[in-house]
């Protein structure tokens, strides 16, 4: 019987395999460390979503380079993982977004050749974007008999591609006695809670919402940070995925990044200073020793006009620069 070859996947074959990182500084009495997936090719751990999706479909023929369009809604880190894998086997992307997705993140897009729909009307009922950019996505797909929706709320490529989180940081740390996990469609979150399950690991699992995101019961709120959260369940969450819900403000996104940056010098997206912000509320109440890991989704490269401008952060928040400006005991420079 003929075996067939494996797709070559060039630069996608370095999603994956990311940095785990001491946090010796923000934490220094406390086993903590840091997952940065911003490693990964496309900047985000939504790569891994991206390839185990899209992989598969290419190789099941239901997307065909040169003929297919594929349709996606995303709010950014997944669109640019998508537009990697499109761009790199010749496949038509129509990404649809919304008015918070952030201008780096579009600029990136178009770079990869994708095409961009922008959604600037909210959902009356929730007030926010995500329903509007999935009734576009419902219209294109049913309008062109060619188009292909992943579906990254519903695809169980989605988590099965994530449980490789999970499986990398036991290969270099052994056991983990908490995973914290910003959420938006859960297949990070689902992805490494069916892992440990599977495997039998006693890991529990820290699920970073957003305030404002219906994902764990909040009534929906208009939010303006990108990439966690949902103004909708999404369909991969599932009751006892996570052990414990930490709710996260903009603000708190804001002071989490600019506290990671000034003392670990990691220049990380919002959903990551969510995930810090979750970790300094739970500090004192977890066991000292308590190996810890944070996944922090993607980089702060495409964040630099609003979360790590001070313009930006003033306008919406007053000033607050006192929140995270305590760093002269922590400054090694400032030691004596």
């Amino acid at each position: 019987m003929r075996t067939l070859a494996p797709t070559p996947l060039g630069i996608l074959s370095t999603v994956g395999n990311t940095p785990l990182v001491r946090l010796h500084r923000l934490y220094p009495d406390h086993p903590v460390y840091a997952k940065v997936e911003r490693f990964n090719p496309g900047g985000s751990v939504k790569d891994r979503s991206a390839v185990g999706m899209l992989v598969e479909l290419i190789e099941s023929g239901r997307i065909v380079p040169g003929r297919s369009v594929v349709v996606e809604s995303s709010s950014g880190n997944l669109a640019v993982g998508i537009a990697q894998v499109c761009a790199y086997f010749g496949v038509r992307f129509v990404c649809v977004v919304d008015a918070k997705t952030t201008q780096q993140n579009r600029a990136v897009l178009r770079a990869l050749g994708a095409e961009i729909e922008v959604v600037t009307a909210r959902d009356p009922a929730t007030g926010e974007y995500l329903p509007m950019r999935l009734r576009r996505v419902r219209e294109l797909v049913e309008s062109d008999p060619d188009a292909v929706n992943p579906d990254q709320y519903r695809n169980p490529r989605n988590p099965a591609s994530m449980a490789r989180v999970l499986a990398e940081i036991t290969d270099e740390l052994g056991p983990v006695d908490h995973v914290f996990c910003a959420t938006s469609t859960c297949g990070t979150l689902r992805g490494c809670a069916e892992y440990a399950a599977d495997q039998g690991l006693p890991t529990r699992f820290v699920a970073v919402d957003a305030r404002g995101s219906a994902i764990f019961g909040d009534a929906p709120a208009r939010r303006l940070i990108p990439g966690h959260g949902a103004s909708i369940v999404p369909p991969l969450h599932g009751d006892g995925l996570a052990d414990e819900v930490v709710h996260v403000s903009d603000l708190d996104c804001v002071v989490g990044c600019r506290r990671l940056v000034a003392r670990e010098a990691i220049l990380a997206g919002g959903s990551s200073g969510a995930v810090v912000t979750a970790l300094d509320r739970t500090l004192d109440r977890l066991p000292a020793d308590a190996v810890r890991v944070a996944v922090l989704p993607d980089g702060g490269d495409r964040y630099l006009d609003t979360i790590y401008s001070d313009r930006w952060v003033t306008r919406h928040f007053g000033e607050v620069a006192h929140l995270w400006k305590d760093l002269a005991t922590h400054n090694p420079r400032s030691d004596k």
